[in-house]
């Protein structure tokens, strides 16, 4: 499987790969992904080959890793060349019967041709149009939501006819205890996640807005925590300025995120990969969009109330300002939604 990136796609693929993996327990499935994004399918030092799998690595039984990212930096650099072949190498060395591009990129794409395999697996209209020239097989999907048009892919391995499933996820003892400091396993408190940051300005809702359903989740007893990820320190800044302390902001690794929202009663974000790692884990969401279309990469899979302007277009322009639309949703539309999740037996 070749799914290089990002958080949220990859969280997308796994309901797909859940699906193989159950009907197929003895094939060898192995992954090439970003070295970033290994928690999500791993535990710290538990890659693959030698061991059975585990709940520290429950759906492959190996991953490769592709650092695209870095290779683009310095492409023709001694490191780059040394860790492309040896990715080359170690890909001919599996052996495989079948390579899919998940992804459907060009450099995705490219990757999976490494393998030297027969059968190059990809979408028939895939992200990058380009990419698919480069695969032996072009599989039409028909989904509306990117966990359908996975499913359908990797259905197509063996003529399976798979349905999404819940994913399985890599449990790392390390971070499983971090997370039990966090949120105790006996409370009375429920914790509440919000994550205020998002790949580009337009999908961004305001941060004093997330500061101000910060400060009401507070006033109901919540306890309120926010993900601060990589840059985003002066959003927590913000939330925590203006709720005079009562929050408590988390810069966390990738694998005390995923043991953290499994102990979470309620995660509120943007289209971002926290929020799709709550639905992964099944916890409720509460989804504020904007340019990106809910229909296609919303929440999935868990209880879930999505709150999207009728004046939203989709649009993936990175543009830094936040999107009109975006900009009609209010603190008030949020606790309503929170609420309705928070309090069902109110709601009804």
């Amino acid at each position: 499987m070749v799914r290089l990136g990002a958080m949220g796609d990859i969280l997308h693929a796994l309901p797909a790969m859940t699906a193989l993996r159950q009907a197929h327990p003895d094939w060898v499935i192995d992954w090439v992904v970003e070295p970033r994004w290994q928690a999500l399918l791993a535990a710290e030092g538990k890659t693959g080959r030698g061991k059975t799998r585990s709940p520290a690595r429950p759906l492959v039984d190996h991953l490769h890793f592709a650092p695209t990212k870095e290779w683009r930096k310095a492409l023709f650099s001694r490191q780059t060349v040394f860790e492309f072949m040896a990715l080359r190498s170690a890909l001919r060395a599996g052996k495989y019967d079948a390579v899919i591009d998940l992804q459907g990129a060009i450099r995705s794409a490219l990757v999976a041709r490494l393998a030297g395999c027969r059968r190059l697996i990809g979408e028939a209209e895939p992200r990058e149009r380009a990419a698919r020239w480069l695969f032996s097989e072009r599989i039409a999907t028909y989904g509306v939501h990117m966990i359908e048009q996975d499913v359908e892919l990797v259905s197509a391995i063996a003529c399976d006819r798979l349905s999404p499933v819940e994913p399985w996820l890599p449990v790392d003892p390390v971070a499983e205890a971090w997370a039990d400091e966090i949120i105790p396993p006996v409370t009375n408190r429920t914790a509440v996640l919000i994550n205020p940051g998002a790949g580009w300005g337009a999908k961004r809702w305001p941060v004093e807005r997330y500061a101000a359903v910060a400060q009401s989740l507070v006033v109901l007893g919540c306890r309120v925590l926010v993900n601060v990820g990589p840059g985003e320190e002066p959003l927590a800044e913000v939330i925590v300025r203006q709720t005079n302390g009562a929050v408590t902001p988390l810069a966390c690794t990738l694998a005390q995120l995923i043991a953290l929202t499994r102990r979470i009663g309620l995660v509120i974000a943007g289209d971002t990969g926290p929020l799709h790692l709550a639905c992964a884990l099944c916890r409720p969401v509460v989804g504020i969009y904007g340019p990106t279309d809910p229909s296609r990469n919303g929440p999935y899979g868990t209880r879930f109330i999505v709150l999207r302007s009728p004046e939203s277009r989709r649009d993936h322009t990175r543009r830094e300002a936040p999107e009109a639309g975006l900009l009609t949703i209010q603190p008030a539309d949020v606790m309503r939604a929170a609420d309705a999740l928070l309090y069902p037996e109110s709601a009804s």
